[in-house]
């Protein structure tokens, strides 16, 4: 799924829509994620609405309007969001087509898992979505209130960084990068957090978000940014997916465990704090 990297880098390339007029709204009619269909009235009365700012939330797109509403989107799993020219051939899967005059917003999806609604921006912090939300993973981390929310939970670290009510955007990904970094367990509690593991956990995972960013994001298989580059990312991870491999840090054997559910990476020398 992608985490805050990949959906920054689909904002960042969706920026050249910002001023474009909606002239038209198509949509698949099909239900997305939890089996709900999107909006379809609200997104169609986004017709004559110019686009004023796209901006991102944790994981969540939102694409404001000079009209009370915003077009909240979430990419899900296999999720595209797109600029496309109008005369160029749709994607199979595509759900939400924004007609901008001689190019198209497009977003498709095979498996179904994103999102897309529509809502008051007034009320932003009232959508079930947004709500849930800490600050945002771009945010400077408050390693004060970190390290309290930490104590506050009994559970592991990987499973903390994971929690979007902590920090929002973090997936698995970036949370074992984040991890090894701060060499940091993953299964370490929450309570055993110090202030200086606080403190190295922050950096680290601003750290990864930073090189990420650079690299245009982690392609593992579906990614791709809104036009259409892959990340390049993944060749730069230090113990995601690389279990077996070499630890860049000490030449241990990375290992691979379930951890609630999720696939962890880490080094089992290095990792001991």
């Amino acid at each position: 799924m992608p985490e805050l990297p990949e959906v920054e880098t689909v904002r960042r390339t969706l920026e050249p829509a910002v001023g474009a007029k909606i002239a038209t709204v198509w949509d698949s009619g099909k239900k997305l994620h939890m089996q709900r269909k999107p909006p379809r009235k609200k997104l169609h009365a986004l017709v004559g609405a110019t686009i004023t700012a796209i901006r991102r939330h944790g994981k969540y797109l939102l694409v404001d309007t000079d009209t009370p509403s915003t077009l909240l989107v979430h990419l899900g799993m296999t999720g595209r969001f797109q600029i496309r020219p109008a005369k160029a051939e749709r994607a199979p899967h595509t759900h939400l087509v924004l007609g901008l005059g001689a190019r198209e917003l497009r977003f498709s999806d095979p498996r179904r898992f994103g999102q897309l609604d529509v809502f008051e921006r007034a009320k932003e912090r009232e959508h079930p979505a947004l709500e849930i939300l800490g600050p945002d993973g771009l945010a400077p981390i408050d390693v004060a209130a970190f390290l309290e929310a930490a104590k506050e939970r009994r559970t592991t670290l990987k499973a903390f960084v994971l929690d979007q009510g902590v920090i929002a955007g973090v997936g698995n990904i970036y949370a074992s990068e984040a991890l090894w970094r701060a060499k940091l367990r993953p299964t370490k509690r929450t309570m055993r957090l110090t202030r200086a593991g606080a403190e190295l956990l922050a950096a680290s995972i601003a750290e990864v978000f930073a090189l990420a960013l650079e690299n245009g994001g982690t392609t593992l298989a579906d990614f791709v940014d809104a036009d259409g580059n892959a990340g390049e990312n993944a060749d730069y991870l230090s113990v995601y997916d690389r279990a077996g491999e070499k630890c860049p840090r000490c030449s241990s054997v990375i290992k691979r465990s379930v951890l609630q559910g999720r696939a962890t990476y880490y080094c089992p020398t290095c990792q001991t704090a």
